[in-house]
């Protein structure tokens, strides 16, 4: 049986950015992805994911700050530009059950600039927005764009060139700790490690559940629409910015990054399905709700162009879990919780150090698999 320092299970953007990071310390390290790279049945293809400092929670704020630092790092080492800076809003109608005050207490505690603006503000300088009054506004300049797909293929050829094990088209079966590590079962043979990193996301507790070790897991399909504005130009990222709009049901947008298009979604659309249920066919109501929303607040978006879905797995208060197994110290698992992507190579970072040095250089304190307080994000 062939033995590695590391093991890595799922590679997505949480798994390639943890094979990355270990290959890149010399840990010899396998991962195993069980469909081909870069597919489009969990939650990392497609293009554009928002990037931002502004959360209402400050432990989310600092390692966003880490996040911009290691995607700095990363396209230093590629040669590549994955960030695109567009500045972005978070907005908070009047009457709705979040609060502004929470993210202004969040950045003010980090040290992170904004501004907070009245819909009269917004609108005299992003016109393309049509708010209710009452509304506030929380403009961050360093909000953005990371580039999802490319981004992920190029932590999966650093990890390559560093000297990882890409097993793709493998699906791990199981997972049997014992005193010398943990044996992993997959569809092609079995081989040894001493730390495994659980990354799989959706299909988590189908490792976790036989060893007793099952974390309550949220699964929907979501989708994001591309919609196609009369006047593009006005939607340039160097004219529009990303933006939230939180609320009762949350949606969030882009401007045009690549194409004449812009793009926006509703996040947690409560399609509940499992992996296994997944239809891949957009939801026709969902895109109804969407459309009616875009088209009083955002009046010059257009019509859609096309739907594409993507999945979700959430811990029931969207924490992230970033730990061992209290049971199985030797299984490490890395849950983004919908939101993650922006934290990738942070993520991806953490959960090497975990494997190798057993601590983090990040304060992971809130993201233990223990049950914790909601917050909103």
């Amino acid at each position: 049986m062939k033995t590695f320092d590391v093991a890595v299970i799922g590679m997505g953007a949480l798994g390639s950015a943890a094979a990355y990071q270990l290959a890149r310390r010399g840990v010899n390290v396998v991962a195993f992805e069980q469909f081909e790279l870069g597919h489009v049945r969990g939650a990392s293809h497609d293009t554009s994911r928002i990037i931002r400092t502004s959360y209402g929670a400050p432990e989310y704020v600092r390692l966003a700050q880490s996040a911009y630092r290691d995607w700095a790092e990363l396209e230093s080492v590629t040669g590549e530009t994955f960030v695109t800076v567009t500045g972005g809003l978070v907005f908070f109608p009047e009457g709705g059950p979040y609060s502004a005050d929470d993210f202004r207490s969040s950045l003010d505690e980090t040290g992170v600039p904004y501004e907070l603006l009245t819909p009269a503000e917004v609108s005299a300088r992003w016109p393309q927005f049509s708010l209710p009054e009452g509304a506030k506004a929380i403009y961050t300049a360093d909000s953005g764009i990371v580039h999802a797909s490319r981004s992920v293929a190029a932590l999966q050829m650093q990890a390559r060139a560093h000297g990882a094990v890409i097993r793709d088209r493998t699906p791990v079966e199981r997972l049997v700790p014992d005193a010398d590590g943990v044996v992993i079962h997959t569809a092609h043979g079995e081989v040894r490690a001493g730390k495994v990193i659980v990354a799989a996301d959706a299909w988590t507790n189908e490792l976790l559940a036989p060893l007793g070790a099952e974390i309550p897991l949220i699964t929907m399909q979501e989708q994001v629409s591309y919609f196609k504005p009369a006047d593009d130009a006005a939607f340039d990222r160097d004219r529009f910015p990303v933006w939230i709009w939180e609320d009762e049901y949350c949606y969030y947008g882009f401007p045009t990054y690549g194409e004449p298009s812009i793009k926006a979604a509703r996040d947690v659309s409560n399609n509940f399905m499992t992996p296994q249920e997944r239809t891949f066919v957009p939801s026709p109501e969902l895109l109804e709700q969407l459309t009616t929303f875009m088209g009083d607040t955002i009046p010059g978006s257009g019509q859609v162009l096309r739907t594409v879905t993507c999945q979700y797995a959430i811990t029931l208060d969207r924490r992230f879990i970033i730990s061992p197994l209290e049971e199985h110290p030797n299984i490490i698992v890395g849950l983004g919780a919908g939101h993650a992507f922006k934290f990738t190579p942070t993520f991806g970072r953490i959960l090497a150090e975990l494997a190798v040095d057993g601590t983090s250089t990040e304060d992971i304190s809130a993201f233990g698999v223990r049950p914790t307080v909601p917050v909103h994000l």
